[in-house]
């Protein structure tokens, strides 16, 4: 069973920066993707980004270019580098695995979960 820990959280104030880390605990095989997801109180989980097994990278739009996700020297690992946060980004950040297969989307699994707040 694959598990994901997460780090980087955090309290900061509006206009700085954050990194966040997420490691795997093993490969998968397949096409695959790594990536964020986050929740605020009150509100569904959304993505964030994502950085696909073929190094394509997926940005949600509120990004909206303040966020990099990267991949570590390891395939294991992945970062979110955050600059300019607002308060709005807010919430419990997920790291994610899944696979895509001839089937469609599989969710390997799910980190613990970090805490990001931005005070205004």
């Amino acid at each position: 069973q694959v598990q994901l820990v997460e780090s980087g959280g955090g309290l900061v104030q509006t206009g700085e920066s954050l990194r966040l880390s997420c490691t795997a605990s093993e490969t998968i095989s397949g096409t695959s993707a790594m990536g964020w997801y986050r929740q605020s109180p009150g509100k569904q989980r959304e993505p964030v980004a994502a950085i696909h097994s073929n190094g394509g990278r997926n940005y949600a739009g509120f990004v909206k270019g303040r966020f990099t996700i990267s991949r570590g020297n390891t395939k294991n690992t992945i970062y979110l580098q955050m600059n300019k946060l607002e308060p709005e980004d807010t919430a419990v950040y997920y790291c994610n695995l899944r696979r895509f297969t001839d089937s469609g989307m599989e969710n390997i699994a799910w980190g613990q979960g970090t805490q990001v707040t931005v005070s205004s």
